[in-house]
């Protein structure tokens, strides 16, 4: 099998490459990223049973055929995903990551390869009940220029799939939490678990405190593409993929039980208007995936690997100076 996952070196797909192998034996993995963040790192350590060869690739300018062409699958990954940056730069947002969509799986149509496109359950917005993925359209209330942009793609591969043929499942992903070679600190829970580790504040929306959301461990959101992969499920649905729906004060309190002396401080948010949803993941159930992770555990491997980094840094700081003295 050939599997091309593009943004290969982002926060998910530096762990998901690292899984394919054993989702996959003999699979080629072809890995593509235009390097913008520079998360060279991603591409260190890669385990020996892989069969990986990495193309530096923009999706947005790249000759996409001769790279998904002959794969069986292609992951799109590649994507602005800061969903609170995304309000002061909307037009790029909207432009760069609905075009890259279109193009992959325009070349996708064109090779007969399936398309695994992960959106986001940021385009439920608020709710007044637990939402599924049978809510009608009217229901569906996107606060980010990111989530829109989402729910634009997700139609767009409906009408390519209902048109042209495409084969392709979508993934309503909750916010990830849990560690990888290339993780970032823009989401909520990764970022409060950096300022938790630095002795800094959490900075928490101001009315966020009791709002519940759905969250997922990132080595869920890694088994559910292996999932999918296995069982060849292209039915052009989409599917909900939860680990667990909680409320802010929950996320601060599993960090406060490894950060013993954590301090909040409530700040303005230009998306603070959201309220709580909470989110069902059924459909996916009914197909045989289940979550087996935990928040807890993601956020205690998070802080884990920080406080290793961080004193792993101090250790060198002393050696240093030791040096000079």
């Amino acid at each position: 099998m050939k599997i091309v996952v593009t943004g290969a070196l982002g926060h998910i797909g530096s762990r998901l490459i690292r899984a394919l192998p054993a989702f996959l034996r003999d699979a080629e993995i072809i890995l593509v990223d235009n390097l913008s963040t520079q998360r060279y790192t991603s591409l260190f350590n890669l385990p020996g049973d892989g069969q990986y060869r990495f193309v530096e690739a923009d999706l947005l300018t790249a000759e996409l055929e001769p790279l998904i062409d002959q794969a069986d699958v292609a992951i799109h990954l590649a994507a602005l995903t800061d969903a609170e940056a995304s309000v002061r730069d909307k037009d790029r947002v909207q432009r760069e990551n609905y075009t890259a969509t279109r193009r992959v799986a325009e070349a996708s149509i064109r090779t007969g390869t399936a398309m695994l496109f992960p959106s986001t359950t940021s385009v439920y917005g608020p709710q007044e009940s637990r939402v599924d993925e049978d809510c009608s359209a009217d229901e569906l209330n996107p606060q980010s220029p990111y989530a829109e942009t989402k729910l634009n793609e997700e139609q767009l591969l409906r009408s390519l799939a209902d048109a042209e043929g495409l084969r392709m499942v979508v993934c309503r992903l909750g916010t990830i939490v849990g560690p990888s070679p290339g993780m970032r600190f823009h989401t909520a829970v990764n970022k409060f678990c950096w300022q938790a580790v630095m002795g800094q504040p959490l900075s928490v929306w101001r009315t966020a405190q009791h709002q519940v959301r759905p969250y997922l461990d990132l080595e869920d959101a890694v088994r559910v593409v292996g999932f999918i992969l296995q069982r060849q499920l292209f039915d052009g649905r989409v599917y909900n993929v939860v680990t667990e729906n909680l409320a802010l004060e929950d996320i601060t309190r599993m960090i406060r039980s490894y950060v013993a002396d954590l301090t909040v401080q409530l700040v303005d948010s230009p998306i603070m208007n959201q309220l709580s949803y909470e989110v069902s993941a059924e459909r996916l159930g009914s197909k045989g995936f289940h979550c087996q992770g935990t928040i807890d555990r993601g956020i205690s491997e998070t802080i884990e690997m920080l406080r290793h980094c961080a004193s792993a840094r101090q250790q060198r700081n002393d050696e240093g100076s030791l040096k000079a003295e």
